[in-house]
């Protein structure tokens, strides 16, 4: 899985992402001391939070929040897994649905039903009855394609998975490994949910004698095949349709030097896959206490209309607003391709097998 792009996006235009840790060593094992104090949430490479909005958590919490991060997402689960006898924190932030069911199969995550959960939509909701784990943030996976370019071409851009197999589209996509890389799996997930088990594979073969090129990562991918992102640009890239997300637009505006106008870039609505992602108290959390407050917060109104200019993600609970440039340039997905996780779970390492013997070899 790939690093959590929803913030590389805007680090591929020169972000630096704030992320916020308590000094380690506020933190002891010793179980009467300064570790009740302290809680210490595990998560991808891609957190981020504004300080004022953490240090008003630790304010009012009286615990001080230490962030411990690990690689990808796909990294971080899986070391959160083959570490959960003896964990490295309280609280893990990052499992989304594309690898829910092997957290819990696993036992990652000890039963919490967070305070303010009655305000987080029941679509997120993907452990409900048990409440392992608690909605955060959801985005899509979506194609984004270059305005300029189709404009000079004189083509309209494509809007569908059907599209994207057209001759008129031949040589301009390329998507990320789907066994390497987050926005790569979501894509294929989305052409199987499309297309069902009988029918993605014959249409990965349409797409691959069309000419998508696969590389291995979102960062390569955006930032340097892309003609239509900042660093595509500079790299003279020559592909106008990239995998990336449905944030991805607002993205090239806020971090635009200069500022365009409007968004370089647009989405094809009809090629989008939802990721949701959860946060959850760890099995063996020494601060159960602090872990529990701490995921509170996260789906807290604060934190939530913190997220989105941070995280490049949309907020799960109602009522929580979201940036203008979120609603003017990239609008998550009105019908977005799904999946349920148990699926996924079943399906998923023979699906990207079978998807990487038909696409790379």
């Amino acid at each position: 899985m790939h690093t959590k792009t929803f913030v590389a996006v805007a680090a591929g235009l020169g972000l630096v992402a704030l992320s916020a840790c308590g000094s380690s060593n506020d933190s002891t094992t010793d179980a009467g001391s300064k570790s009740s104090k302290t809680v210490t949430l595990v998560s991808h490479d891609s957190w981020a939070v504004s300080k004022n909005v953490l240090a008003d958590f630790e304010k009012s919490s009286g615990y001080k929040v230490k962030v411990l991060t690990d690689g990808d997402a796909g990294q971080a689960v899986n070391k959160a897994i083959l570490t959960k006898d003896n964990p490295q924190g309280d609280v893990f932030f990052g499992v989304d649905n594309t690898l829910l069911s092997r957290a819990l199969d696993n036992g990652l995550f000890q039963p919490y039903e967070a305070k303010g959960l009655d305000q987080v939509g029941s679509a997120y909701q993907l452990d409900a009855g048990k409440h392992r784990v608690t909605p955060i943030d959801y985005g899509d996976i979506c194609v984004n394609y270059d305005k300029k370019y189709f404009a000079d071409h004189k083509l309209a851009p494509p809007t569908s998975y059907d599209d994207l197999i057209k001759p008129a589209y031949k040589n301009l996509l390329v998507t990320e490994n789907a066994a390497t890389s987050s926005p790569g799996l979501g894509f294929l997930l989305g052409t199987a949910a499309k297309y069902g088990d009988g029918g993605w594979e014959g249409y990965w073969k349409k797409l691959k004698a069309n000419g998508v090129k696969v590389v291995d990562g979102w960062e390569q991918a955006y930032n340097e095949e892309f003609s239509g992102s900042a660093g595509g640009k500079k790299a003279k890239a020559d592909r106008p349709l990239v995998v990336s997300y449905a944030s991805s637009p607002p993205a090239e505006v806020i971090y635009g030097d200069p500022k365009p106008s409007t968004a370089p870039t647009g989405v094809a609505d009809g090629t989008c896959f939802r990721q949701i992602e959860f946060a959850g108290l760890l099995s063996n959390a020494r601060n159960s206490a602090g872990g529990k407050a701490l995921i509170d917060f996260l789906i807290g109104k604060e934190f939530q209309e913190d997220m989105p200019l941070n995280m490049f993600v949309y907020p799960v609970i109602e009522g929580a607003a979201v940036p203008a440039e979120f609603t003017e340039y990239g609008p998550a997905a009105k019908d977005p391709e799904t999946m349920d996780p148990a699926k996924i779970a079943a399906d998923r390492d023979q699906w990207v097998k079978s998807w990487t013997s038909l696409v790379l070899k």
